[in-house]
């Protein structure tokens, strides 16, 4: 018998789907910082051992993302979100059971990180590519990438209730029920089967050689890796640093949920602003305003109002580098290999992150501070904006024209 091919996907299921997985599958990861102290309290670990774990799921997502973005540009996405979704149920209950920080460390680094890597952007933004118009390509990635801020508005009080209501082993068991929702959703992503290349079409390898022999990937892949430092290091770390501010932990819950809330704007408006404006400018002006506004905070008294003013303005920079940066990978090399150069960025946002997490418990655990990482940070943001500057936008010349 005959199988009938899945009907073309239309603009608005594609968002849907897209949008709702992004929502959890990045609302469950922002919240993780507000295990660190009942895990390290329970379990008798240094904050180190916490984030080191944590560093090595945002290495491993980075590492694993180029390939999951292979298997969804060859095979299609569905498969690839099907089998990511049940290691993300997985990770969170090792996590909860693990009681040494080699176990940890596997369960909510390794486990984990293979699980993000193909439940979030790179995979969905390669669906996207292929179905939404290339003059709507920049927004629709910022709808997405919205999605995926509400996703951290939303879950990190959920999170937060979770572990008052159920424990903190409880709240994961919790969680990685709901990470199986995924698997349904993923359904409405479900391509048409993909046609085998040709001789003619771009090869794998192929596509790598010609993306890192171009200037213009590795000072996006530059940039990245800056946004990667900054946002984990303060998505994991700032609870932990404003208690010991004296603040309660009630403060670092309505930081995080108002820098996802107002992330919302801040994507939707650099996915809307990339249809107009050099995408290089608009991350550069990122990167350097995010220097600034971490500068503020520095010398500010600290205070509840103080840190929802940063976490505000501070939402409005932190996702936002993600839409015009995807959209610069298709605009210069075309979509046929859209999941597998993206992830490739992708890493090197997770290398970034590795070192942001990763230093800040290091750091804080040899100087009991975390300011020199927040003045790595305001560093690295200027370095970010100046390498964004000379990127060039214009697609790719090749012999034989490929579809943008």
């Amino acid at each position: 018998m005959t199988k009938t091919a899945p009907p073309p996907l239309s603009m608005v299921q594609v968002l849907a789907c897209a949008g709702l997985i992004v929502t959890l599958s990045m609302g469950i990861r922002h919240g993780f910082g507000l295990w660190l102290q009942p895990i390290t309290m329970e379990r008798g670990w240094t904050r180190e051992t916490f984030a080191f774990a944590l560093a090595i799921q945002n290495l491993a997502w980075g590492v694993a993302t180029p390939f999951a973005g292979m298997l969804a540009d060859r095979f299609g996405a569905f498969r690839v979100l099907v089998a990511c979704a049940v290691l993300y149920g997985l990770g969170l209950a090792g996590m909860a059971v693990a009681t040494t920080g080699l176990a940890f460390t596997t369960s909510a680094g390794i486990v984990l990180g293979l699980a993000q890597s193909g439940t979030t952007y790179a995979v969905v933004y390669g669906v996207i590519g292929r179905n939404v118009p290339a003059d709507r390509r920049s927004w629709a990635m910022g709808v997405a990438a919205a999605a995926g801020s509400f996703g951290q508005f939303l879950m990190v009080p959920v999170e937060n209730a979770l572990i008052s209501q159920l424990g903190w082993q409880g709240a994961l068991f919790a969680l990685g029920v709901v990470a199986l929702a995924i698997v349904p959703l993923a359904i409405g992503l479900k391509e048409a089967p993909f046609a085998k290349p040709t001789a003619a079409q771009q090869s794998i390898g192929g596509a790598i050689r010609e993306a890192f022999g171009y200037p213009s990937f590795v000072l996006l892949m530059a940039g990245y890796f800056v946004c990667g430092f900054q946002v984990v290091f303060i998505g994991v770390h700032m609870p932990s640093y404003l208690k010991d501010h004296g603040l309660t932990a009630n403060v670092a819950t309505t930081a995080l949920a108002l820098i996802g809330l107002f992330n919302v704007i801040g994507t939707y408006a650099a996915g809307s602003l990339g249809q107009v404006f050099p995408k290089r400018y608009i991350l550069s002006a990122i990167y350097l305003l995010r220097s600034v506004v971490i500068v503020i905070f520095l010398n500010v008294p600290l205070s509840p109002m103080s840190v929802y003013v940063f976490a505000a303005t501070m939402g409005v920079l932190w996702l936002s580098t993600v839409p015009p940066t995807n959209a610069m990978v298709a605009q210069i090399f075309g979509v046929r290999h859209l999941s597998m150069l993206g992830g490739f960025v992708f890493f090197s946002h997770q290398i970034g992150s590795f070192l942001g997490v990763w230093l800040g418990g290091r750091l804080y655990d040899a100087t009991g501070s975390y300011d020199v990482v927040w003045w790595i940070a305001v560093g690295l943001g200027v370095f970010a904006a100046l390498v964004n500057l000379p990127v060039r936008e214009t697609a790719i010349e090749r012999p034989l024209a490929q579809p943008a």
